[in-house]
């Protein structure tokens, strides 16, 4: 007798599914995390390629082909076609029918025109300032940064003297501080108009002081950064409409800060120096403060373990202030002990769900 459908395993009786297990799972969750981690390096590969050839800015708000865009590179056509489709698969563009892109939201901040643009800011994380990180080692091996073994100056010097440079980075910290500056100024935890005079140490091209005399019209204040951070500070106070009650001077914060002043900001500077060096800075501003004065940190603060809550960012931010300055993001502890240490006492800590990832340590003099 000729064996049935059913006991020959026909189409009555289909063969289950192959159900991956959870360890099989599991094990290819972990590779495909490690691999993602490996060509990290692509992905920033792609950004400095993209940015150097102004893609964003020629693919602009609308919809293009591929071929097109390869002729106004003057790039391989079909090269181009699949940095696209990398491009789109890392969620700066989307391919919106076969060989035709358009940036997303994310995408547009790459482009130089736009209001919230990042280009330099990515700039600023390629070419030379990534050539320390072939030293990485000497950083972990040391605690010093390699950029000074690699060039022979530290970080800031070598700016100084590349005002090419020294401008994508001035422009880089503009970029990245906009948002935030615009969410610390009105932010409601912290009231500034309760200052007369806010004087910005490190303040750069003045945007953090500006969106603070906008926000607070009695308020007068001072940037204060060295003669090559501070070139454009002047100018972006008049173009806010505060550079009656805003004006600039120049120095350097290790040797003097202007004096008088009734709150001292420190936005993003402690990160960028050592325990020792950021003492300094911080002797330095309390020596100039008047026995009322408040000084206003505002930093990335790390947990005291890494958990679930701690963000992969803010120990990259850490990594590269080694690298490339010799600072370090630090912790709430952290900073309360480098206070204490340089005649501080702080009164509160904040962390407003606005301003994340920052947060705000407010300190008086003792």
């Amino acid at each position: 007798m000729a064996p049935s459908e059913a006991t020959r395993g026909g189409p009555a009786d289909p063969a289950p599914a192959v159900v991956p297990d959870a360890e099989h799972a599991a094990q290819f969750g972990a590779q495909e995390r490690i691999l993602t981690l490996v060509w990290g390096y692509i992905y920033s590969e792609i950004l400095d390629l993209a940015t150097r050839l102004d893609l964003p800015d020629l693919m602009g708000t609308e919809e293009r082909a591929a071929p097109d865009l390869a002729a106004s590179l003057d790039t391989d056509p079909v090269a181009t076609l699949r940095l696209l489709r990398a491009f789109a698969a890392l969620g700066l563009a989307e391919e919106t029918s076969a060989g035709t892109f358009r940036l997303t939201p994310a995408g547009h901040r790459l482009r130089t025109d736009a209001p919230d643009s990042l280009h330099a800011f990515v700039r600023q994380g390629m070419g030379v300032f990534r050539q320390a990180w072939s030293h990485f080692d000497h950083s972990i091996r040391t605690g010093e940064p390699a950029f000074d073994q690699v060039f022979g100056t530290d970080f800031f010097s070598y700016l100084s003297q590349r005002p090419d440079l020294s401008g994508t980075f001035t422009s880089s910290m503009r970029e990245a501080t906009r948002t935030m500056s615009t969410a610390l100024a009105k932010e409601q935890e912290y009231d500034f108009s309760s200052y007369g005079t806010v004087v910005d140490v490190g303040g750069a091209d003045g945007s953090l002081l500006a969106a603070v005399l906008g926000a607070h019209p009695r308020v007068r204040g001072v940037v204060f950064d060295s003669p090559e951070g501070a070139r454009d500070a002047a100018g972006t106070l008049r173009a806010a409409g505060v550079g009656e009650r805003g004006r600039v001077e120049t120095g350097d914060f290790f040797a003097r800060v202007p004096g008088g002043g009734d709150l001292y900001v420190l936005k993003s500077i402690l990160h960028d120096w050592s325990d020792a060096r950021s003492a300094d800075i911080l002797r330095t501003v309390r020596a100039a403060m008047p026995a009322h004065a408040r000084l206003l940190i505002v930093e990335v603060l790390l947990p005291d373990t890494v958990d679930s809550s701690a963000h992969p960012l803010g120990y990259l931010s850490d990594l590269y202030m080694l690298v490339n300055m010799g600072g370090r993001e630090r912790s709430e502890r952290d900073l309360r002990a480098l206070l204490a240490d340089t005649g501080f006492r702080t009164t509160r800590v904040l962390t407003p769900p606005g301003l994340t990832p920052f947060s705000l340590i407010e300190a008086e003099p003792v």
